[in-house]
């Protein structure tokens, strides 16, 4: 389904966007307990508006999602519904959540998108290779806390 053209009454497009966005101070509890429900609920949310999840991955600290959007809608409009909505499900579902995310705000303000046309294998590629350059970071980043004395 790499270019196929999606259509609406009057309307034929193709509308892809690279989106990453983050938890408020990138806290990093997206593996935690939490993956399950964030992924469930992204999911239920595009799916009621129509959107389309090509390709997606969740960090720790971040979520990259490839999303064929429709042009009734702009790529602003769905990402506060997206946010919004799913910060709301997830105080909903795990109210310990409120204590950790005051004030309700589970998502860091803003995100990053670009579109997507020729260069669509290589953004999949990206998204899927994310996850082992992650855990390549965090493999070095464990020396920063290794005792010089002791050796761990």
């Amino acid at each position: 389904m790499a270019n196929q053209t999606n259509s609406l009454a009057h309307t034929k497009w193709l509308c892809k966007y690279h989106i990453v966005f983050t938890p408020k101070y990138r806290r990093k509890i997206i593996y935690n307990q939490y993956r399950a429900s964030i992924q469930e609920i992204i999911r239920h949310l595009c799916r009621y508006k129509g959107v389309e999840i090509l390709e997606g991955h969740m960090m720790p600290d971040h979520i990259h999602l490839l999303l064929s959007i429709p042009p009734k809608m702009s790529v602003s409009s769905f990402m506060g519904y997206l946010k919004g909505k799913s910060a709301l499900m997830m105080f909903d579902k795990h109210a310990n959540l409120k204590y950790k995310f005051g004030n309700r705000h589970f998502w860091a303000e803003g995100y990053y998108v670009s579109t997507v046309r020729l260069n669509e294998a290589t953004i999949r590629k990206y998204i899927q290779d994310q996850e082992k350059h992650d855990i390549a970071l965090d493999k070095l980043s464990v020396r920063e806390y290794e005792d010089p004395f002791r050796g761990r």
